[in-house]
């Protein structure tokens, strides 16, 4: 009985899961292996045209530099996202809500309009460069480029950095920490001994929510980029809203979702790993 009841209680959720997210995948896919106009269905033939123009010499080059952006600007958010995650871990109680709430703030905060306030802060006249000028200094020329574009990245993710390793290093057992000082761990052994191998699962996390829409942003690179830094989301969007190309937009957007199972498939390979034999050592 229970187990119909829980049957019962799912299917709003499969239809939900049927309509809104295997259909459409199902269309993306469709329309990247055919060609021929949408709007006349009996025009439409088999085809490999859209996944052949992908290897062209220019779209290869937004594809690589979009990974490369990604790559950098995720290890960028964990070198200075697992150090504020520990401080944060293991600060008084009452400091560690103030530190989160200004993490959490920016969040709450429409996308958007955050990447406005770094376009009026990194752009020729912004704010950083009327600072240097009124303290005699040169001017700086950030945005537009990939430096604007990597702050920005780096600014609007940090948080998805964060926030799952201060949730797996706020749960470690400090009898656990307490042992590995009894058998004479220093701060650095136990560091890397203990509390790293056991925040394992969170820079996972971290790494994967930082990735994924990094890697297929276009607000970002549109707007601090100038439109000279051109990233496979900018490929996305300009297909399907500007040349009103399904085909071959259909076929970049498999591509990057197949590229990010992938890599999803690779953390969680290396998660598994580490959970199997990745037991700390004191």
């Amino acid at each position: 009985m229970k187990k119909n009841r829980a049957k019962i209680l799912a299917y709003p959720y499969m239809v939900w899961m049927i309509i809104f997210i295997v259909i459409p995948l199902f269309l993306v896919l469709f329309y990247s292996l055919t060609k021929g106009n949408i709007h006349d269905p009996s025009s439409l033939s088999f085809s490999l045209e859209s996944y052949a123009r992908v290897f062209d010499r220019n779209y290869l080059t937004s594809i690589v530099k979009s990974f490369k952006l990604a790559f950098i600007s995720t290890l960028l958010c964990f070198f200075l996202g697992y150090p504020v995650a520990l401080i944060i871990a293991t600060i008084k109680a009452k400091y560690k809500n103030i530190l989160l709430m200004f993490f959490l703030v920016p969040i709450w905060m429409n996308f958007l309009l955050r990447t406005y306030a770094w376009m009026s802060i990194l752009s020729p006249n912004g704010f950083l460069n009327r600072l240097l000028s009124f303290l005699g200094l040169p001017a700086l020329s950030i945005m537009p480029g990939q430096t604007a574009v990597l702050l920005g990245m780096i600014y609007n993710f940090l948080p998805f950095m964060v926030l799952p390793i201060y949730t797996v290093l706020s749960k470690i057992d400090k009898s656990v920490l307490e042992a590995a000082s009894d058998l004479g761990a220093n701060k650095i052994g136990t560091f890397f001994k203990v509390i790293l191998p056991l925040s394992v699962p969170g820079i996972v996390s971290g790494i994967t929510m930082v990735f994924m829409p990094a890697v297929s942003t276009f607000v970002i690179s549109r707007l601090l980029g100038g439109g000279k830094e051109s990233l496979i989301g900018n490929l996305i969007e300009e297909q399907f809203s500007l040349y009103r190309d399904w085909h071959f937009g259909s076929a970049l957007s498999i591509i990057l979702m197949i590229v990010i199972l992938i890599s999803m498939a690779v953390m969680s390979r290396f998660e598994s790993d580490n959970d199997n034999g990745g037991a700390p050592i004191w």
